[in-house]
C-alpha cells in the first residue's frame, strides 16, 4: 500500500508511540508502527508529539472589518492552527464575502453569523433591535451550511444599548428555529447581569469568556468563590470557553475556578490583530501555556483545543486521530524555558514549559512553522 504522506516515529501528548498515513487529505491508517510507502515522509525527532489539529473557536478574521480584524494564515496555519471559527464578526448582510475570502486560505475557517446583519461594524450592534432579522440568519444558514456553524450575539453593556435580556432571547428562538444549532454568546460588564444570561442558556451552549475578571464575570469578589449559579450552569452542560482577548482572562479567575474543580470546557484566543500583534493574546498556544501555569495538564490543554471544540460545533470528522478524519494534524515541542505571560488584567505568571508549533498539517498538506 501506498500513501500520500506518512508520519513516522510520533508520540502521542500522553507518550504514546503513534504513525499515521493520510491519503486524499484524509487519515487513511493510524498504528503504533506502519510499513509502506509514503510519496512524502516525515520522521519525528525523540522530542516532538503530534496532536489532532488545532482548533481555535473563537478568532476573528475578516480582514475588511475596521474593529476586530485579522488574516486567517497570520493566526492558523501560521501558529500552528489548522482550523479556526471566526466568532460573529460578520452578519447576514456581509458573510458572503467573508465566505469568498476564506475560501482562499490555507486555514480552514468557519464562522459564527452574527445574530446582528452587519455584524461588529460598530461595537453596539445589538442596541438597535432592528438589526436583528431572523428569516436573514436561516437564509445565510441555508446558502452556508458547509461554512457556517452557528451563531453568536455578544451580551455585555456597550453592546446592547438598553436592551437588556431580549437579544439573547432572540437568539435562542433563532436557535430553536434552526436545528438547536451551537449558540455562543459573549459575557462581560453588566447588564445584562450574569445570573440572567446563565439562566437563559442550556446545555451545549458556549460561554465564552468564561474566566474574565470583571465584577459580572462568574468570581464572587467579595468572597472569592465561583458564583453559586455559574456552578450551576457549568453543571448543567454549559460550555465554558476561555475566549482570552484583550480584556477577558484573569489568572486568578482561572485558578480559583480550577481549585474549586472547575475547569474551562475549551481553550480559545478571541485573537484579532492588535491583541496579536501587541499581546496579550499573541497566538493559542501562548494562551495553552497560559492555562498550564495556572495548574492544567497539557493531555487536558490538547483535549481543549482538539476534541472538545470539534465536539461543541458538531465537526463530524476533526478533533482526533482516526481513520477516515481529516488529515489536519498539530506537530510540536514542549521544552523547558522561561517566559513571562501577561493576562488581560496586566497580571503576570512565568512559564516554564513552552509548547511550539513546529509544522502544521492541513488535509494532508505540510507547512512549517
Amino acid at each position: 500500500m501506498s500513501y500520500d504522506l506518512i508520519i513516522k516515529n510520533g508520540r502521542t501528548i500522553e507518550g504514546k508511540p503513534i504513525e499515521i498515513a493520510i491519503n486524499a487529505g484524509k487519515i487513511a491508517k493510524v498504528a503504533d508502527k506502519i510499513e509502506a510507502d509514503g510519496k512524502e515522509l516525515i520522521e519525528l525527532s525523540a522530542d516532538t508529539y503530534l496532536s489532532a489539529g488545532w482548533i481555535d473557536d473563537h478568532v476573528h478574521c475578516f480582514e475588511k472589518m475596521t474593529l476586530y480584524y485579522d488574516f486567517p494564515d497570520e493566526i492558523g496555519v501560521k501558529k500552528g492552527v489548522t482550523t479556526v471559527i471566526d466568532a460573529g464578526t460578520t452578519g447576514a448582510e456581509n458573510i458572503h464575502e467573508f465566505y469568498d475570502l476564506a475560501k482562499q486560505a490555507k486555514t480552514n475557517v468557519y464562522a459564527l453569523v452574527n445574530i446582528s446583519k452587519w455584524g461588529i461594524v460598530e461595537q453596539d450592534e445589538l442596541a438597535d433591535l432592528s438589526k436583528v432579522k431572523e428569516e436573514l440568519v436561516h437564509k445565510v444558514l441555508t446558502e452556508l451550511p458547509d461554512f457556517v456553524v452557528g451563531i453568536k450575539a455578544r451580551m455585555s453593556k456597550t453592546v446592547i444599548g438598553d436592551n437588556g435580556i431580549t437579544p439573547l432571547e432572540m437568539a435562542k428562538k433563532i436557535q430553536k428555529e434552526n436545528n438547536d444549532l451551537p449558540l455562543m454568546v459573549h459575557i462581560g460588564s453588566a447588564p445584562p447581569e450574569l445570573n440572567e444570561i446563565l439562566a437563559h442558556m442550556t446545555k451545549g451552549d458556549v460561554l465564552t469568556h468564561c474566566f474574565n475578571g470583571k465584577p459580572n464575570g462568574i468570581l464572587d469578589q467579595s468572597t472569592n468563590k465561583v458564583k453559586d449559579f455559574a456552578w450551576a450552569a457549568y453543571n448543567k452542560g454549559v460550555v465554558f470557553d476561555i475566549g482570552h482577548g484583550t480584556d477577558s482572562f484573569n489568572f486568578h479567575v482561572a485558578e480559583t475556578a480550577l481549585a474549586e474543580g472547575m475547569e474551562a470546557t475549551s481553550i480559545s484566543t478571541d485573537i484579532y490583530i492588535r491583541n496579536r500583534e501587541k499581546g496579550p493574546v499573541h497566538d493559542l498556544a501562548t494562551t495553552m501555556e497560559k492555562l498550564r501555569v495556572v495548574g492544567y495538564e497539557w493531555p487536558e490543554i490538547i483535549e481543549k483545543v482538539t476534541a472538545a471544540p470539534a465536539e461543541n460545533f458538531r465537526f463530524e470528522t476533526k478533533g482526533h486521530l482516526k481513520e477516515g478524519y481529516d488529515g489536519d494534524i498539530t506537530i510540536f515541542t514542549i521544552e523547558a524555558g522561561q517566559k513571562t505571560l501577561t493576562d488581560s488584567n496586566g497580571f503576570t505568571r512565568e512559564a516554564k514549559e513552552l509548547i511550539k508549533p513546529v509544522k502544521t498539517i492541513i488535509g494532508g498538506t505540510v507547512y512549517d512553522n
